[in-house]
Formats: C-alpha cells, sequence, structure tokens
C-alpha cells in the first residue's frame, strides 16, 4: 500500500503544477498607489478583474465604490475580462453599478480581452464603457439556471426579459447601440472594440488606463440622476487588488480549476477506501471535493453534466468493491469525460478538452493501479498466521503408524499430523507439503 501512497502524492503534484501552470485569474497584494507623471488633486481607482461573473465581482465592485467614496475619488475603472457568467449576479452588479455615487468606468481590457454574455450588461452598465484595441463584447444570448439551453417558450421569455434588460442600459447610447445590444442577447451577436464604437455601444478605444483617463477628462456623465464632469486628466491612478481570500475564491472558480478539484477530491477518495486508516488522502480528497462544488455552485453548473461527473466518480469508487477488474473503471472515464464537457453551456466557459482528457486519464490510472495492487494484495500468499502454512513444506520427524499419524517439523515448531487421502506413507527426514488445518493436526502429503 506504500505504493499507493506515492501514487496519490505524484499525482496530487502533478494536479498542483498543472492548476498552477493555468492563467492567473486574479492579482494578489495591497493597493498600490501609482502616479500618471502628473501632478493634480483628483484621482482614479482602478479594478483589476478577471475570470467568470461570480459573487467575487461583485462584491470586488461594492468594495471599490465604497473605497473610491471614503477616499473621494472621482472614479472607479473596471478592467474586466470576462467570458460571462450568471444571470442572477450580473443583475445585482447591474443594480450595484446603477445606484453608485461615483461614477464607474468598464474598460475591457487588455487586447484580446473580452466581455462575453454577462459581461456585455456589466459594460453598458458603466457611466463609461472604453475598450482596448483587440478586444471583443457581445454574444449574450440566455442559457438556463444551470447552465442548459432552455426550452423554446422559456427561451423566449428569457430572451424577451433580458432584451428589455439590456435596451435600458443601452438607451442612453443611441438607436444604433440599442439595436445591436439586443441582437446580441436574441441572436448572439459580438463586435470588436473599433465595430462597438462605431455603433455608439463604448465611448472610448484606449491602449491603457493612463490612455483612458486623459481621454475621458472632460466627458459628462449621469451619476444619480445629476450631470458630474469627469476631471481625469493627470489624476492618480490607485490599484484596487482582490483580497487574498477574493484571488482565491476568484481562481477556484476557473470551470478547469473546478475540474482538477473534483478530481483531485476523487483520487483522494478512492486512495483512502483502498488503504483506509491514514486519513492523509481522504482529508485531502473531502476538502477538494467541497471546494471544486463550491466552484460549480458559483458557475451555475449544468445538473445534466454534474449528475455525470457524479456518476463516473461513484464508478471509480466501486472499482474497489468489484472482482469485475477495469470494468466500473472504464464506465466511470466515460461518464467523466461527457459529464466535464456538459458542465457548463454558457460561452466562454467550458472546460478545455486538455484538461477533461488528462484529469480522466490521470484518476483511471490511479484507479486501475491502486486496483491492481489490492488484487495483488488479495491474491498473495499469506506470510503469518494460520493461514502462512498451508502450502509451505515440513521435515517428518516421527514415523507413521498404520493410522497414518506422525510428528513433523515446520517453522522452528512440531506439530502433529495426518497423512492426506491417497499419500504414500514417508519415512523420518523426508519432506512433506501441509494442505490443510483441523485444529492442532496439520493434514500432510508425501511431496
Amino acid at each position: 500500500m506504500q505504493r499507493i501512497h506515492t501514487a496519490f502524492r505524484i499525482f496530487y503534484l502533478s494536479c498542483l503544477l498543472l492548476g498552477l501552470a493555468l492563467p492567473a485569474v486574479g492579482q494578489v497584494g495591497l493597493a498600490v498607489a501609482s502616479g500618471l507623471e502628473q501632478e493634480g488633486e483628483s484621482r482614479v481607482h482602478v479594478l483589476t478583474f478577471r475570470g467568470a461573473v461570480t459573487p467575487v465581482l461583485g462584491q470586488y465592485i461594492v468594495d471599490g465604490i465604497e473605497a473610491a467614496q471614503a477616499s473621494g475619488a472621482s472614479a472607479v475603472i473596471l478592467q474586466l475580462d470576462t467570458p460571462g457568467g450568471s444571470v442572477e449576479v450580473t443583475k445585482r452588479i447591474v443594480q450595484d453599478m446603477l445606484a453608485s455615487p461615483v461614477p464607474i468606468v468598464v474598460y475591457v481590457a487588455p487586447s484580446a480581452a473580452q466581455a462575453g454574455s454577462a459581461g456585455t450588461f456589466i459594460t453598458l452598465a458603466g457611466h463609461v464603457a472604453a475598450m482596448a484595441p483587440g478586444s471583443s463584447i457581445g454574444a449574450a444570448s440566455p442559457v438556463g439556471g444551470q447552465g442548459e439551453d432552455v426550452g423554446e417558450t422559456m427561451e423566449a421569455k428569457v430572451k424577451n426579459i433580458l432584451s428589455a434588460d439590456i435596451e435600458n442600459l443601452a438607451a442612453r447610447r443611441g438607436e444604433k447601440a440599442v439595436e445591436w445590444a439586443v441582437a446580441a442577447v436574441q441572436e448572439a451577436a459580438a463586435a470588436t472594440a473599433d465595430k462597438a464604437l462605431e455603433l455608439g455601444v463604448i465611448d472610448f478605444i484606449a491602449t491603457d488606463v493612463a490612455d483612458l483617463a486623459e481621454q475621458m477628462d472632460g466627458f459628462v456623465v449621469t451619476v444619480q440622476g445629476d450631470a458630474v464632469t469627469l476631471q481625469t486628466a493627470g489624476a492618480l491612478v490607485q490599484r484596487l487588488d482582490l483580497s487574498p481570500l477574493q484571488q482565491f475564491l476568484n481562481f477556484i472558480t476557473n470551470p478547469s480549476v473546478a475540474t482538477i478539484l473534483l478530481t483531485l477530491g476523487s483520487v483522494g477518495l478512492i486512495a483512502e477506501i483502498y488503504n483506509p486508516g491514514t486519513f492523509i488522502p481522504g482529508m485531502i480528497g473531502l476538502i477538494s471535493l467541497l471546494l471544486g462544488l463550491y466552484a460549480l455552485g458559483q458557475l451555475d453548473a449544468n445538473f445534466a453534466g454534474l449528475a455525470l461527473v457524479g456518476l463516473g466518480i461513484l464508478l471509480f469508487l466501486a472499482e474497489a468493491f468489484t472482482p469485475a477488474f477495469g470494468a466500473l473503471a472504464l464506465g466511470g472515464a466515460v461518464a467523466f469525460i461527457f459529464g466535464s464537457a456538459l458542465l457548463f453551456d454558457a460561452p466562454g466557459l467550458a472546460v478545455p478538452w486538455l484538461t477533461i482528457l488528462s484529469m480522466t486519464g490521470l484518476m483511471a490510472a490511479f484507479t486501475l493501479f491502486a486496483g491492481g495492487k489490492a488484487l495483488s494484495a488479495q491474491r498473495r500468499q499469506p506470510i503469518t498466521g494460520r493461514e502462512a502454512l498451508i502450502g509451505s513444506s515440513a521435515t517428518v520427524r516421527s514415523a507413521f503408524d498404520e493410522q497414518g499419524r506422525g510428528t513433523v517439523h515446520t517453522a522452528g515448531e512440531l506439530w502433529n499430523a495426518a497423512l492426506a487421502s491417497g499419500s504414500p506413507t514417508p519415512a523420518i527426514g523426508e519432506r512433506v507439503t501441509i494442505e490443510a488445518r483441523q485444529g492442532y493436526i496439520l493434514l500432510v502429503r508425501k511431496v
């Protein structure tokens, strides 16, 4: 079983390294102030978020608004890169943004960033919307509450509601912007930064935060019904990063990380079942499973995909209790692959196939390895206890009588013995094989 522990440690380190190799989904650190090389009294707070729209983003924005209000900042710039996320969470974020007493600027950046699905609503909810060259926005068609495609009737209802919501958000930007915004919901339309600026969906295209601050200086926005002129030229830029806890929660809500956590949790439980009593694999597995389930809850995972993943895990665990070596592991691998592929239907939230196949292969390999070692241990000849005598050899010490009774010597002990049916009578000093034990009498046969 030591080999199982070693394999589990190797697997754990492999998952950890793979998780660390994934793109970072947040920054750690205290708020860092940096100037724009010009002196000025005004300041802007910059929030940087990359990842799915979850409650982490909602709390991050609320914290940013409160910090900006307390310090008298001219605006809050949210640098955003998101594939989308929960509709319910997005609605709460939009409400908080619209109620903000501080102007909020949503900046889709850096280059190649996206404001997909829910990110489109958040961008349009900003008092100012901007994008970096090479970024994109759109594809805001709805999916079900658990990520599944909705039926025709429900789809029409949801699309109509979301179309009305996004029309309200885009109304101040003109008819072309409204038309495109509705198409983003109804037809999953998307746009580049240049196209979005041409349609009036955004207000600026900026290469970085400094460029954006210069461009929007003097821009008039409406905040809580009042016209406010932004004064951002030469403003002090104060970056407010995610807290360590927010960064961790944002990291595990990455679809790939959530899948790795589920896999690691399953392997930990499998290792604990095959070799109970060590507790460490089981403890790591349970913690990983709970974190993975938390991540799936934040990402609104598809129920069908989640059920298939659960079935796959159960089949891997059942491999420990069946003599049909490999059959259940194969079924578990198939269920886990299909379940992982169906976990997230929202655009941009799918688990990469490389992650799915890698995790399934590693989990199946570990299950088969551990199962093989356990089966080998069950078939191994016992080396201690009464069972260890069976099949071993002994030396005749006293002649066998007419009833087939005598004594033999084995493992440093002298035993009474009886000849097995059909066995020739051995002489003193000859070797016999122990076939069974009946109380304190060994049943032997001449070799």
